[in-house]
């Protein structure tokens, strides 16, 4: 009788595993300066896939984004200026996340709670509540991940982002996907956005005086 037991249980190991997603295998490592370099650039958010109705809702409006990354190694933030399309119009941000780095995650105080605009989910937070991503690169993939929420299955998501062009690599992508069914969540729950809606490329050149202005400071 007991042996019957221990074989229903190990029977049901891979069930139990596959119903209790462990978010850890997710999470990224510290942060170095060689990853904040290896981030300075241009971005493209690619799409995410978010437990939080809200934070959905909005992710849904974004139809193109890309974006600047600037390191300051000193003060530990980034500087991150965006060019996102929403409604067929191209909105221009600039915004500061902070670095930190043993936990491997950004931060970013007060702004929107459901603006997915700001690198998607950071837009207006109202009041001084801190929200923090944990950051996953993949460095010869040549992309990142951010993860929200971990700790709460009702709201947790990710976002993907590739560097140099709008096209994800099929191994960058995998790999997004991979992480999407760890949490317990289908890959038709993923919202993409769509380059051929993007409407700031062709603007971009009317505001990169604004943005270098902004990248250079006071």
């Amino acid at each position: 009788m007991v042996l019957h037991v221990v074989l229903v249980i190990l029977s049901l190991l891979p069930l139990l595993e596959a119903q209790n997603p462990d978010p850890a295998n997710i999470t990224g490592t510290a942060i170095t300066n060689d990853t904040l370099i290896w981030l300075s650039g241009k971005w493209f958010y690619i799409g995410s896939a978010l437990r939080n109705p809200t934070f959905k809702q909005e992710a849904q409006k974004i139809q193109a984004e890309y974006f600047y990354f600037t390191p300051n190694l000193t003060d530990d933030t980034l500087l991150l200026q965006e060019y996102q399309t929403t409604e067929d119009r191209c909105v221009f941000n600039s915004s500061k996340l902070e670095i930190q780095r043993e936990n491997g995650m950004l931060s970013k105080f007060g702004e929107s709670q459901h603006s997915c605009g700001r690198i998607c989910l950071w837009g207006r937070l109202e009041g001084a509540e801190e929200h923090v991503a944990h950051l996953k690169v993949f460095m010869k993939h040549r992309g990142f991940m951010l993860a929200f929420a971990l700790e709460d299955k009702k709201i947790w998501g990710l976002s993907l982002y590739g560097a140099n062009k709008p096209d994800t690599a099929p191994e960058l992508l995998e790999e997004f996907l991979k992480a999407v069914k760890s949490l317990g969540m289908d890959e038709s729950e993923i919202i993409y956005t769509d380059w051929k809606k993007d409407m700031c490329s062709q603007q971009q050149q009317q505001r990169e005086p604004e943005r270098k202005k902004t990248e250079e400071g006071p």
